[in-house]
Formats: structure tokens, sequence, C-alpha cells
């Protein structure tokens, strides 16, 4: 099973050089992958909060670190230009020498859609329309389409792409119609701590949700590689915000509940630490280690 770490978003503000150095130590610790939010605003009340743009880390990310696996956790395409979104993964994935996840979604938090000027409304159909945009284009293919949502005159990604095959593909949703127009097509699935409250038996369900979409688009859930968030809680001393059910204890605690995932089949697990900073990173650097042991 791998092993990511997300980095920080809106829990602090956190300035470029910590993020190189939190990076670097997840590389040397051993992770197999780095993921950051893909948000532009937060509201919680009369309180305001916001990410940097998870684009611009990720391609500074590709030029300090060498072997670890980036990715957006994951990309609204519903408030990106498909076309353009596209071109950006084309670039981060050149500058990592191929080490791009491109995760996707459909997008939440009506927040950012206000304050920036993005509709929210039909989020599915304007998934549907962009998700079809950026495959094609990360495919080779030259898109021209006259579509609801997005115009294109061929278009295409040029330079073409050093990987071999496509950048992989990776869904962040359990939802019904999310599932059945993505599978046919993506390489990964994701759902968030929140999906199953955290608790790795209830994954059980989300993987059955799963693997009846994938009878549905006739789809061998054994090649898609699947994943989930887990929030462990490192003695933080103010919950971050959607806390729930986190698993604290010792290293070989928290690598029960990896090693839950595990049996349950579970390929990649991203892990949400509370609270995020280098320390943090090394002590989950040590759960990690005990899962890669196997005891």
């Amino acid at each position: 099973m791998k092993i990511g770490v997300q980095l920080p978003e809106v829990e602090r503000v956190v300035r470029w050089p910590e993020y190189v150095r939190m990076a670097q130590v997840a590389e040397a610790v051993g992770f197999d992958s780095l993921w950051v939010g893909d948000h532009y605003l937060y509201r919680n009340g009369a309180t305001a909060s916001g990410p940097w743009e998870a684009w611009s880390l990720l391609a500074g990310l590709a030029t300090v670190t060498e072997r670890i696996a980036l990715a957006p956790f994951v990309a609204s395409l519903t408030f990106h230009n498909p076309a353009v979104l596209a071109k950006k993964a084309a670039t981060v994935d050149e500058m990592s020498g191929g080490r791009l996840i491109l995760g996707v979604g459909a997008g939440w938090n009506e927040t950012e859609y206000r304050a920036f000027g993005f509709p929210f409304d039909r989020r599915v159909a304007r998934f549907a329309e962009a998700f079809t945009i950026v495959r094609r284009l990360l495919d080779g293919e030259t898109v021209s389409i006259d579509g609801e949502f997005t115009t294109l005159d061929e278009c295409v990604l040029l330079p073409s792409s050093a990987r071999a095959g496509r950048i992989p593909l990776m869904v962040g949703s359990s939802g019904e119609r999310m599932l059945d127009l993505t599978l046919p097509h993506v390489d990964g699935w994701n759902a968030w701590f929140l999906d199953f409250e955290n608790r790795p038996p209830l994954v059980a369900g989300l993987l059955d949700r799963l693997h009846r979409a994938c009878d549905r688009v006739g789809r061998d859930p054994a090649t898609i590689e699947t994943s989930v968030a887990l929030l462990l809680d490192f003695g933080s001393s103010s919950p971050r915000s959607g806390s729930i059910n986190p698993i604290g204890g010792s290293p070989g605690e928290m690598a029960h509940a990896l090693f839950e995932l595990a049996e349950l089949g579970i390929d990649h697990v991203q892990l949400v630490l509370d609270p995020i900073d280098v320390s943090t990173i090394e002590r989950a650097g040590q759960v990690a280690a005990i899962v890669r042991r196997g005891r």
C-alpha cells in the first residue's frame, strides 16, 4: 500500500520555505505522494481563510523534490477552464519528470464559487463536459467542441508529453452519477475521511458502492487504484475544522488503522495530519515505516 501526506491548506498560514522543507522531509522519510488542496477561499461565519493557489504550489514542489508523486486534492473541474487545467497538468507533469496524479472532482465549497465569480449550479453537468475535454486532451487528441459550457477550436496540448502513457486520472467522489461518468476512464478513486467518518471498517460500504458502479459501466474494479484520506491526531491543542474521529495513540496504534485499510484492499492512503508541520510529518513517517515492514 502506498502512503502519502496532505500538505497544509488553511490550518494556518504557511510560507513557501516551510512548504519546501515539509515536502523534502516527506520524501526523505519515504512517503510515496504529496497532496495539495485545490481551493481558493473558505469562510467559517465571519472568519475567512484561503490557501495558496494549488497549481503554482505543485509546480514549485516539482522543482524541489525528486521522487515523490504530486497531486491536487482534488482539482474542481467546475471552477477551472478544462483546457487550461489540462495544460497546467501537462506542464507540472513535465516539470516533475512524470510524477503528477491528476485528482478531479465536481467541487462543493460554494463560498469560493461566489467569491471568485464561478457559477455553482449544475456542477455534475459542468463536470461531465469538462472531464471529457481534459481526458481527451491528455490522451493527445486535438479537441474541437461547441459545448454547453465550453467552446474549443482545434485545441491541442503542445509540446507533447514525454511520459509513457497518460497522466493518471483519479476521481474524488462516491456519487452515483459521478462514478458512472468517470469509472470507464479513470485510473483511481478516492474517498475523503468524512465519507467514512474516519472509521476504517466503514470503508467497506464505499467499496461496495464503487464495485456496483463498476458493474454498471463494465469496468473491472481490480483495474482501479483505490485510495482514502485518513485523519491522524498528533496531539493538536485545537482540532482542525471538520475533524471527526481522529486516530491517535502510538505509531503502532495509528499503523493498525492503515493495516485495516490494506486488508480491505485499499491501495493508497493520504494521511491528513493534525497538526501539520515538519515534526508531525517525521512522526507520521514512523507510522508509514511500520506499515512498510508489515507489522
